[in-house]
């Protein structure tokens, strides 16, 4: 129950911003179904299966209103796909314009949500749905602490601004989690997949922003740098209070065939988790976390990888 539960996960079943793959608002209920084929025994931790966690319902308002908005987006999506201007049409700036208000009133309720689930003692999360879910979760957690860093997990720097006109969109997440001043520092490791300006944006942030590229990790390994050693680099950036975002599309593609917005190359599971268990190792104060962007399509098997990627996070 929650009121015996350490961590409580809040399934967020939202997409509506998903500019390429839609089906990550289902990923909460799938990776929960899925989660019954997982053995529980862990080779660090005595009687991992006792970790008490709790995991919210889903809001059946919030997918229904996500459901009525993607009729919309698609259209809109498909309509600058094809050349058109926001500027230039009046419906679609409506339909931005109740997509972005509809967002602010989640990450207020969640954000408010959160501070509840704080002033209790508990360790919060987000499962998503789309990488613009959990901001209202990083809201609460600068409002408790005067400093921590965030270390993102992603194929996606995640730091354009407004993107496609919606102010939360999954492409700027962590451009307005930037704006909350308790955060010292962004660690972000696999990007692979990002835009001039968000390089620009990353070089000016006077060191802000650390960004592990994927292709300079890849060739560090390829010319015999360990990943423990990369890994060791990764964490001493951090400070010591740290929360974990996790989008599932930093891993290779083939295990997460479905996600929103896949990108060739990535991590294979295992290098994720070894990540997280030498955080942990590092005695630096895992404050929050969430886990992103997990749809099945017609298959179980990403909902299965996402189990364990979760599996990973709250042990």
């Amino acid at each position: 129950t929650e009121e015996h539960a350490d961590i409580v996960i809040i399934p967020i079943s939202w997409d509506v911003t998903a500019s390429y793959g839609k089906g990550t608002s289902r990923g909460p209920s799938q990776i929960l179904e899925a989660s019954t084929q997982l053995d529980f025994y862990h080779p660090k931790l005595a009687k991992a299966y006792e970790t008490k966690v709790s995991q919210t319902p889903i809001n059946e308002n919030v997918l229904k209103l996500n459901d009525q908005f993607l009729l919309e987006t698609k259209k809109y999506i498909d309509y600058l796909e094809e050349g058109g201007k926001l500027d230039q049409s009046e419906a679609f700036q409506a339909t931005v314009e109740a997509v972005n208000q509809a967002q602010l009133e989640l990450k207020n309720a969640l954000k408010t949500r959160v501070s509840d689930l704080l002033k209790n003692g508990k360790i919060p999360a987000v499962l998503g749905g789309e990488h613009s879910a959990p901001l209202g979760l990083i809201e609460a957690l600068g409002d408790q602490y005067a400093s921590f860093g965030v270390l993102q997990i992603d194929a996606h720097a995640d730091l354009r601004e407004a993107y496609e006109g919606f102010d939360q969109s999954h492409a700027s997440i962590f451009y307005n989690a930037l704006k909350i001043k308790s955060i010292e520092k962004l660690v972000q490791v696999g990007i692979r997949d990002v835009s001039a300006p968000e390089v620009e944006y990353i070089n000016k942030s006077q060191g802000r922003i650390k960004t592990f590229f994927d292709w300079n990790l890849k060739k560090g390994q390829f010319e015999g740098e360990s990943w423990a050693k990369q890994v060791k680099e990764i964490v001493s950036e951090l400070p010591q209070r740290v929360y974990i975002s996790y989008d599932i599309d930093a891993l290779d593609p083939s295990l997460c065939p479905n996600t929103g917005t896949p990108v060739p190359g990535g991590f294979k599971l295992e290098e994720v988790s070894y990540l997280i268990d030498t955080l942990v190792d590092s005695g630096r104060e895992i404050i929050g976390f969430d886990l992103c962007e997990v749809s099945n399509g017609d298959n179980d098997w990403d909902a299965n990888v996402g189990a364990r990627a979760l599996w990973s996070l709250v042990v």
